[in-house]
This record gives C-alpha cells, structure tokens and sequence, in this order.
C-alpha cells in the first residue's frame, strides 16, 4: 500500500498467524457423520478391511468399480487390499488406491472410529455439489447421484510411544467423500483445522510422513502381457510440512477442503481443484495460496515405452538429456523475506501477483535430486511456538554464480533473497530458461504416438513415430502445422482437430499490449491435456503433448499422444472450421480454458453438416518464485483465432493445420466486435518475417529485424557473428553461425566450464576403456570411444540391434549356403556344411565322384600302396614324409599326424611338411595350430580394373536440419570423426547430392518447399530453386554436363535444370505418380528413377535427354525408395522398404540378385567401392552393407537420434568426362548427354533464343 511503511518482520509473524487462522475448516464443517445419521461402523483394530457394495458405479481414472474396501490405515481401495507391510511406505500400490492419509493407523482403544455411509439425498447431495462448483467455477453444472462418505474419527498412529493415557494421545480426525454422476466420479477430501495432531506414522521402526494421493496400481501394458506401474498422483511430499499443510491451504477455495475429478470413462488422469485464492470471510483480506496441480507419476507403465510425469498416457521413450518435467522444490522452511511475500494484505478485489512454487526443470547437468511435489505449496505457516527457526537452513539457496549456465544465453541472471531467476534480455522474449528473438520465426518438431477408434470401427488406427513440424510466422501469428504418416482410414476425420496444434498457435500468438502469449509465460517447457467430447455422439479424444523446451537446432520439441475415439468424416469431405475465440484462465502454474467449437463438413455430393465438440485443456508449467516482484500476468486473456485452415493430403498422407493466433483483453473484443487495429496488432504490417513490428500511435508502425538480423525490417538478412566478431566465442571455441543467432563449441580437448560459456581443459572419461559403457556385452557389441566422454555402441557383425542390446542373426533364413549344404546358425555367425556326397566348403559343394583328390588324399593312398607288404609299421623311427597322413572332412591334412607303430606325433603344415622341433615321443601329443581354411568367396568379385577407393571420400546423409559428414577409411566409416557440415534449422532436407567440380552440396527441402545448395568449403546456403515445385524428394548431379535433375512426388514430374537453377525443363509428366529416388550415370548418358506408386511401383530408365524411356523393374516391388548406381561393377542397387530387401541389377543385362533381406525401412542408398550405405528410418541410422559377402558389416548411430533422410558420397576428384563436358557441348542453354553422343534442349519456358539439336560421335 503506497505510503505505508513495511512492518518489521516480527509484525509479518503476527498478521501470518491471524491470517491463516481465518476461513479455516472446523469439525463441524465437516459432513455428518455417526450411527445417528446412518453410518456403519468399521471394526476396531489396526489394519481392518471392509468390502462395500456400492448402489452405483465409480470411476477411478478410466475404469469403474461397483465395490470398494474402506480400511484403517486412511485409505479406500478399489481392489482388497493386501497386507500393509505390502503397502505402507512403498507407495506408489501395486492396488488401486484413493489415499486421505496413508499411515500405520489404529482405533483398537475404542476411542479412535471409521464411519462409512452411502447417500443419495438431496441435501447432502446440494453440499457436495457446492463444494465440487466452488473448486471448478468454470466447468458445466455438476449432477451428482451417489455419494459415498468415509469418516476417520480420532484415530491414533500405531506403535508410536507417548507419555500419558490415551485420552491424552495424538489423534486425527478427517473425511474422504467420493460424489459420482453418471459419467464421472469426484473425491473430497476435509482436514479440520487443528485435527491433524501427527504427521507420520512409523514403517518398520522407521517414522515416515502421512501420504496422501491417488494410486491407479499395476495396469496391462499395451505391448507386453507384463504388468506394470500406473499413474500416482502424490499430493503430499516425503516432508511432513506437506502434511500439516493439509490444513491450512485449499485448491477449493476454502482452507482443508481439496477437490479432484479422480476419474470418468475415458479421462485418464486426476484434474485438480482450479481455485486456491482463499474466500475472504468477515473482511479478512484475500489470501492466495499455490498448488501445483501435475501428478507424479512413478515409473513407466506402458512396455516398451517410457512415460513421462504428465500427462499419463504419453507413452514416448525420453533420453536421458532430455529434461523432465519433474519439479525441485525446497522443503526447508523458507526465509523470512519469502515469508513476508505470501502475506502482504492487500485490498479486497485488487489484483494480486501470482506467487508460483518451485522452481525450474532440472537441468541435465543438475547434480541435486528432483523431488516431485506436485500439490505441496511451499508456502511456510509460522505458527507462535515456532519463533525459535535455525537460520543457518537459508544460506543453502542457489545463486547466478554457480547456476547461469542454466539460463538461456539470450538471457540474464538476478538473483533474489530466496534463489536465482533467469530473465530474457531486451529484444527477447520468453521464461528465462529459454528466449527467442522478437519477430523471429520459431520451428516445433516431435512425434505423434497413441491410438484411435474411428467412427462405428472396432480396430483402432496406431500412431506410432509419426511426425510433426510447425513453423510459426511470429510477427503476425501465423501458425502451420503438418502430421505425416496419416492413413486415409482417419485422416478426414482428423480435420475437425485442429487443437493439437492450437497449443502452438497459442504458444506463439501475436500479443496485444499488456498480454502475454504462451511462450512468454512458460517457456518452451510445459504440459498441455486436452479432453475433446463430439457432439451428437459422444465420442471423446484425450490429448496430451509435452513440450520439452529448445534443442540444439533452436527448435522446440514436443511429443504428442493421442487416446480415443472420433467421429468419422467420410474419404474426400472438407471441413471448415469457423473464427473463434476461447478465454484462457492463469493461476499459479495452471492455465485452463474450455469452449464449444463448431466446424462444417462438406460432403462429397456437396451436403453440407454442421457439428460440434466440446473443448477443455488445462497447461502446466514452472515459473521461478523468487523474483520480489511477480510480473502482472492478466488473469484472463482471449486467444483470437481467425483464418482457420484445414486439409488432408491423401497422396502425401498428410494432415495440415494453418491458423492465425492473436492473445488480448476479452473487453477489447466484447465492446466493439474488433480488436485494436494498429497493424502490429492485427498482422497486417508487410514486415520481413524475421522482423518485428513496433507499433506507434494510431496505426504508425516500424519494422526492425529481429536480433541476429540487419536490414531495413522489410527485408532482413542474417548476420554472421562468426565473421564480424572472430573472438565472440573466446579462447579454445569455434563459432558456428545459424541463422539469427550463433553458437560456441569448444575444440578437441576442451569443454564448457561451469558458466557455459568458457572453455577449459577437458577431463574425459573413457567409458569404453573403464568399461563403464551401457553397451551390450562384448561377444555381442563393440563400445567405440568417440573423444571427449562419448562413444558409441555398434553391434558386431553377425547381430543386430541399438549396441545396447544386440540379437543374432540368423543368416540360415537367408540362403547362404550352397543349396546342397547344410546351415547350422551360431552366435553372430553360421556355418556351412555340404550334405554326405558332397564335397566342399558348404559355399560351394560339389558331387565326390567329379571332385579332383586333394594333396593329403593323394598322400594317403600313395602311403597306403607303399607300405601293403608290412615293411614300413615296423621301422623304428619313421623318415620325414613317410607316414600314412590322416586327412580331414574336406581332404587337408589335419594338423597333428602321428606314427601309430612308433608312437610319435608331430605338426604339420597345410602342406603337410613336418614342423621342425614339434616331434614327441610315446604317451604325448604336441600343440599343434589349426590351419585356417577360409570359405570360397561367393558372389561377384572386384574388376582387377576396378578403381581403388581414393583417400579423402566421405558419405553425407540428411537429418531434418542438417547434413552430416562421415570419413571414410577405404569402406570403413570413421565415426569418431563424424560432424554436421550443414546446418538449416529451418528446413526438413530430404535428397542430397554432391557436386565434385565445384565441390558443392545440394539438397532438397519439402517444407518450403526448395532445392538449395552450399560449399563444403563453407559460405551461406543458397536456394536456387523456390518457384513451381510441389514435393522434391530426389534429387541427382550431373557434374560432367554442370546439370540438376529431381523428382517432384506432388507435381509427378522429372525435371531438369542447370546447377543454378536456370533453363529448367520438364523431361516427364506423365505416367508418374510418387517418383522419389533419382540417380545419373553421366559417363554413359543415361538416367534412372524409382516410382513408390502402391499399386504399381516401378523403376525406370531414360537417357539423361529424356528419350527412351522404360521400364527397367517392375515386379517384387513395394516401396523402392532408395536408388544408386555404381559405374565400376555397372550395378543399379535399390533398398526396397516394402519387401524389406536391398537388390541389385545390371541394368544392361537385366541380371538381378538380392543383397540382403530382412532390413528394416531403408530410405535412400549409396554405393562406394564394395560397399552399399543406407539410411533407415527404424533404426534412425547409416547402415554399411557389403554387396559382396551379402552382409551387414557396420552401422553408424548419431548422437542426436532421429531420422535419417538422403545419403550420396562426396569424391576429392571427379572422374571421366562426358560429350557435354567441354564448353557445355556447344548447346546454348541445356546439353543432355545420351549413349553415343548429346542432345542440346530448350527450357519449357523458352523466350525463342534456344536452338535444340542432337550430336551424334
């Protein structure tokens, strides 16, 4: 209050204990209960169990239950419950639970008693409605049914050793109420004031706190027959200040009463209570106190997958750099100046600052152990016989000298009398932990997962990896979001949801003055469930999506799950969504809205049905609570959503959403139908999209780029900190620029101090050498150190798998043995045995009658001749090579050969020459080495004139953003030397290839769509082709003729152009329709492409001027989607993700052979030397075939899993020349080689200046 001194904090102590003392629950509050009004009485005892039948079904979680068992200990269960040494202190239960106080209780003294009732009457129905209203004030009107009353009167702790009798023990008195309607269940749960006179219990000799949550139990994973862990929501904490505060705060509104929707048939997770503002009660001023409403869940209880802390059905595998959403909160009493900010009186009706608890996500480099507390406020009640605190407990809060690194590098640290807040400098905006620029253009990439039952189908549709990715236009609120993978059998009736990506509209709207958006509140790390119910219907959808903040790339990563049902939109119906508004609600950690949603569907015979579903969300996050001051954050806001556009794209499988987002007053639009209409503020100022608008007054306005970005604000171009401030990353750093910002890494040998921005001396661990590695064991994997601490785990040949866990291979599924051979499979390996009448290496078998006799054979049967009259058993010591040999299965002498007369053994060599010094007398054997008999090699050999691999080659394959380079040794992948060489965060690069003259890489990206081009000699990537293309997601270089050639699976074209984009022309249009991988052979002029086409795929041939055009394969085809061709063996390879095969073919001999069968889903190929390298989706990997052995040899794990697109090689020199190679063959525009000559062609568009003619030699 202005013009009022602060108190002394003495003063604060006493207006702390009146204020708590005020509006808090009596016993009498509670509701009746005793034998008077009906109740049963649970007998006496400690750890007594009682069945109810219940009149009407419950709803825990997503089940229901007509029998509950009420017990002792404070809990009701949904399963009998077993014996409490099963349960006390290993919370979560393996049973279902519903937990008021969860201790070793006891009412064997008589005294301490545990009521029960079921009620349906209206009064008592009419206070319970009243209390579940007051917690949700903005849910729909609430019809309850069924009640179900459980009453803990004056019960005390087991076992616990107090002076006096037992009037005069501890006891505790509190109620658990379950309200149900027909589709959901409510519990409340009521802590008089003063009647919880101990906070814990003991465990096994041990005190422990009281507990108090919801436990869903063991729950059937999806994959797997195994049980395990389901959610647990935890009110309380392992702190029994948590417990005691039961008492004294709400999420109800009123002190002692907490309300949660603990379940309804399709909702998965436990919603608490909305309100913990205090009611004022006899003027007292209002109070606000905090709650966290996220639950903790334990562990992950879907197989084979991990489940983060919330939502509880996100069922998506987080590494552990990813940062969770696990809360670190102190649980030591707070400083006094903490103190004094939750109690400062304010006026009644004046807006009060939001105080949060907690603190941030624990970053992976924290070394304290999160404690998750979501409903614990950490608000510290000093009661009068408390005054004595030890104070030395406060000089344990973190501080900006050990903590800035956690701070985003756009970002300030300040720190606070309580701990460190993180603050986003000028120009930025954002929660601290991460800061983006004003105005510029934000990336989200993740994953889609879950499952959904459409319409009146009885199986539903998986989701499994697909892909998500948005990009967000900042300065006017434009938001783009695209699923991929979405079969026809729902995307139609996916068009309506337009919310899953709403979060993201929301996240980035364009704010009006004095609002926030999403980001500017949370930060990239919060949690958002979403319960979506159609109308007429009934069907519901639940959502759940965790952000998990800023990768390295600077996008933000969210996962996605999907649980549900959905109402059908017939194959070829449109929807339209209208404009609309939705009033989101800020509390402390908790954002909430709800609205109903109309949207039009278009039938194919031009019918039109209006429907609607109903919408409720709620957003969690951690905001820093130790700023002195909260920042004003209205405590509703209107989220404007107009332009609303939704289309499903059956031929790409895609789902696309595009919105544009606004955030503001509710009043600016309620009072005249608009909202302010200064053009910053509406999106229509014409800005550079990496420009951000300052608005003036009226309608003035000014563009300034954003940071990281100079120009005009109409046109911006990024700067390159790297070049015009070498030193700005300091000593033992290089800088990489990315567009609108930079990044430090430091150089080999060093790492980032603890600030996050010095390099010092790197420490590093060989985890490979110290054997402290997690990969699988070593007869199965192989740990490869990498530098630094890192290093990969690669199976070996023979197995397959992650390198952390590794499965032989059956190579016996594969044919490899002669086919008049037997295979027998081994570990990691396989040998080959011909059939009895034959002979050979189980490679090659021949019959015995044809086979020439070996030397050894010929030995033995010369020896035998010799020595038929007797006279050679009996010398005494028999001569050097003379001696019946012993010969083994295939014919060679056997390394140890003995005389049996004279008993001596010797060694010998394959040859079957004695070793000298190796002869033992009677009675012994000598040692002899086993000779190595290497098995034929089987399939086609290297040319003697084929060209050796040239030092200096590496593979480039794609990643989203970027393209990578690994050296090769030989074929040999040098992975510890892998590193991005291309960085574009703002583009999905599918196709790659590599020009050797200019020593230039291009790629193709399909979210721009374009087809760019860098210099592996570094400099800017430039786009050379932005106009009139669709989806190019192949592309091939002709370095020879200085030509591009790419596939268009939208447009279902060939193109060519010159490397610069100009001249292009269209070589086919049709009989196309998904053409994806492309790849010339230049030296003899001819083009190859492959078709993915279901119902037809194909690869086909032409000459590189577009003539003679056939088909090449056809048959055993699925999804051909990776192409290569290697000139020396003239053999065109594919991978085949469909028949899960990569073949081979001579594309002038039409012989075809399969490589290797049984890989997983291989996108792209390239061939070098013996070698084929594939990327694969699965896996997220390069895997190294040899084509000759028809083997897996190697594969390569990126440290930043994800998919893998494009691969080609890059080559220190170009090899041959063709016709068009000198002087662009003479042509004016484009030189296609052919067989034999060239061909000069015309650009479709074609302005009259071009001459086409051929040239034959």
């Amino acid at each position: 209050m202005a013009g009022v001194p602060r108190p002394c904090p003495a003063v604060f102590g006493v207006l702390l204990v009146l204020a708590v003392t005020v509006n808090g629950l009596s016993r009498s509050d509670l509701l009746d209960y005793g034998v008077q009004f009906g109740d049963q009485l649970l007998d006496s005892g400690t750890d007594v169990t009682q069945q109810i039948t219940l009149d009407q079904l419950v709803f825990f979680f997503d089940e229901n239950f007509d029998k509950v068992y009420v017990n002792t200990n404070g809990f009701l269960s949904v399963a009998e419950p077993p014996a409490e040494s099963e349960y006390l202190g290993k919370m979560p239960a393996k049973f279902g639970i519903i937990a008021p106080f969860l201790g070793d209780l006891d009412t064997s003294d008589g005294i301490g008693k545990v009521y029960f009732r079921q009620d349906n009457s209206p009064d008592v129905l009419q206070k319970i409605t009243e209390k579940i209203t007051q917690a949700f004030p903005h849910e729909g009107e609430v019809e309850p049914t069924h009640a179900l009353i459980v009453t803990w009167e004056n019960v005390i702790a087991h076992g616990v050793p107090e002076r006096g009798d037992d009037l005069n023990k501890k006891r505790s008195t509190f109620q658990l109420v379950l309200m149900s309607t027909e589709l959901s269940t409510y519990a409340i749960l009521l802590y008089p004031k003063d009647d919880l006179q101990y906070y814990s219990t003991l465990v096994e000799g041990e005190r422990k706190p009281v507990e108090v949550g919801f436990s869903k139990g063991l729950t059937q994973g999806w994959f797997s027959w195994r049980s395990t862990q389901g959610p647990y929501y935890r009110v309380t904490t392992d702190n029994e200040d948590s417990v005691r505060e039961l008492m004294l705060l709400t999420n109800s509104g009123r002190r002692g009463v907490w309300v949660y929707h603990i379940g309804s048939s399709t909702f998965q997770s436990v919603t608490p209570g909305q309100v913990t503002t205090v009611a004022p009660e006899d003027g007292a001023p209002v109070q606000s106190v905090t709650e966290i409403p996220e639950p903790t869940y334990s562990e992950p209880y879907f197989e084979e997958y991990e489940t983060p802390d919330y939502p509880p059905y996100e069922a998506e595998t987080f590494s552990p750099e990813t940062p969770s959403i696990e809360i670190f909160t102190s649980t030591t009493a707070l400083p006094e100046s903490e103190i004094l900010s939750h109690v400062e009186a304010v006026p009644q009706n004046a807006a009060q600052p939001s105080y949060t608890q907690a603190g941030y996500p624990l970053s992976p480099r924290s070394q304290q152990p999160a404690q998750i507390q979501p409903n614990n406020p950490q608000v510290v009640i000093v009661e009068e016989e408390e005054e004595d605190l030890n104070v030395n407990v406060f000089s344990y809060y973190e501080t900006c000298s050990t903590n800035r690194h956690k701070c985003s590098s756009f970002a300030e640290c300040r720190d606070y009398t309580s701990g460190y807040c993180c603050h986003c400098k000028p120009g930025y905006y954002g929660n601290g932990k991460d800061c983006v620029a004003d105005g510029k253009p934000q990336r989200i990439n993740g994953k889609v997962k879950g499952r959904i039952f459409v319409g009146s189908s009885p199986t539903p549709v998986e989701f499994s990896n697909n892909d998500l990715h948005s990009y967000v236009v900042a300065n006017d609120g434009r938001a783009y979001v695209a699923i991929s993978t979405i079969p026809a059998s729902v995307g139609p009736s996916l068009q309506p949801l337009s919310s899953i990506g709403g979060v993201i509209g929301w996240a980035f709207a364009l704010e009006q003055p004095g609002y926030e958006n999403g980001f500017s509140v949370a930060g990239g790390v919060f949690t958002r469930q979403t319960e979506v119910t159609f109308q007429p219907g009934g069907e519901k959808l639940t959502i759940s999506q965790e952000f998990k903040g800023i990768d390295e790339h600077d996008h933000v990563v969210v996962s996605t799950h999907l649980e549900g049902s959905i109402p059908e939109v017939p194959e070829g119906a449109t929807v339209q969504i209208d404009p609309y508004y939705e009033i989101y609600q800020y509390s402390s950690n908790l954002i909430t809205s709800s609205s109903t949603r109309d949207y039009t569907v278009t039938l194919p015979d031009g019918s039109t049905q209006t429907l609607v579903y109903l919408w409720r969300q709620s957003v969690s996050f951690q905001s820093c609570p130790h700023a002195e001051g909260s920042r004003s954050i209205p405590p509703s806001q209107q989220l404007s959503v107009d332009q609303v556009f939704v289309m499903y794209d059956s031929v790409n499988q895609l789902i696309r959403y595009a919105m544009s987002n606004k955030i503001g007053s509710i009043v600016d639009v309620i009072s005249d139908g608009t909202p302010q209409q200064n053009p910053c503020y509406t999106g229509r100022h014409g800005c550079d999209t990496n420009a951000v608008c300052r608005p003036g007054q009226g309608n003035q306005f000014t563009c300034e780029c954003a940071a990281g970005f100079r120009g005009d604000g109409r046109t911006c171009h990024d700067i390159d900190e790297c070049i015009e401030t070498p030193q700005i990353c300091g000593a033992h750093a290089v800088c990489n620029n990315q567009p609108g910002t930079f990044r430090c890494e430091c150089i080999e040998g060093f790492q980032f101090a603890s600030d996050g921005h010095t390099c010092v001396l790197d420490h590093p661990i060989n985890h490979c050498e110290r054997g402290s590695h997690d990969c699988d064991i070593r007869e199965r994997a192989q740990c490869s150190y990498t530098g630094g601490s890192s290093y990969i785990c690669s199976c070996l040949p023979g197995f397959s798998g992650d390198g952390r866990s590794c499965q032989d291979i059956d190579e016996c599924q594969t044919d490899r043995c002669n086919r008049d051979a037997v295979c027998y499979n081994t570990q990691g390996s396989f040998t080959c045995q011909c059939r009895p009448g034959f002979h050979g290496d189980g490679f090659t078998c021949t019959p015995e009658s044809e086979r020439e006799k070996t030397a050894c054979e010929k030995h033995r049967e010369s020896m035998l001749a010799t020595s038929s009259g007797g006279y050679f058993f009996f010398r005494p010591r028999p001569a050097v090579g003379q001696y019946v040999p012993i010969c083994d299965s295939y014919g060679e002498y056997e390394p140890t050969q003995c005389h049996s007369s004279a008993g001596q053994c010797w060694c010998v060599d394959r040859n079957g020459q004695e070793i000298p010094g190796t002869r033992t007398g009677p009675g012994s054997r000598p040692m002899c080495l086993e000779h190595s008999v290497f098995p034929t090699v089987f399939g086609p050999t290297t040319r003697p004139d084929a060209n050796l691999v040239s030092p200096g080659t590496n593979l480039l394959f794609a990643q989203s953003g970027k393209i990578d380079h690994i050296p090769l040794d030989g074929t040999n992948m040098k992975k510890e030397e892998a590193k991005t060489v291309i960085h574009v965060p703002d583009q999905v690069v599918i196709a790659v290839a590599y020009d050797c003259v200019d020593k230039m890489v291009y790629w193709s990206d399909i979210t721009q769509p374009s087809i760019s081009r860098a210099s592996m000699q570094g400099g800017q990537p430039a786009a050379i082709i932005i106009k009139d293309l669709g989806s190019p997601e192949g592309i091939a270089i002709d370095s020879l003729s200085r030509n591009l050639y790419w596939t268009d699976s939208i447009l279902d074209r060939i193109e060519v152009s010159r490397l610069d984009g100009r001249h292009r022309r269209v070589l086919f249009d049709n009989d196309l329709i998904n053409p994806r991988a492309i790849v010339a052979d230049p030296a003899n002029g001819r083009l190859y492409w492959a078709d993915w086409n279901r119902d037809g795929p194909k690869i086909e041939t032409s000459n590189m001027d577009g003539t003679d055009r056939i088909v090449l394969v056809k048959g055993d085809l699925e999804l051909p989607n990776g192409l290569t061709f290697d000139h020396h063996s003239r053999q065109l390879c594919w991978a085949d993700a469909g028949t899960r095969k990569v073949e081979c073919i001579d594309p002038y001999t039409r012989l075809r052979r399969k490589i290797v069968d049984g890989v997983q889903y291989p996108f792209a190929i390239v061939s070098y030397g013996r070698n084929l390298y594939y990327t694969d989706w699965r896996r997220e990997s390069v895997v190294a075939v040899d084509r000759v052995a028809e083997r897996e040899v190697d594969q390569f794990l990126p440290q930043k899993r994800s998919r893998t697109y494009g691969i080609t090689t890059s080559f220190p020199q170009c090899p041959e020349v063709n016709y068009c190679s000198s002087d662009n063959g003479g042509c004016s525009h484009l030189c296609l080689p052919r067989p034999g000559g060239f061909t000069c062609r015309c650009p479709t568009l074609n302005n009259g200046s071009c001459v086409e003619r051929d040239q034959n030699f």
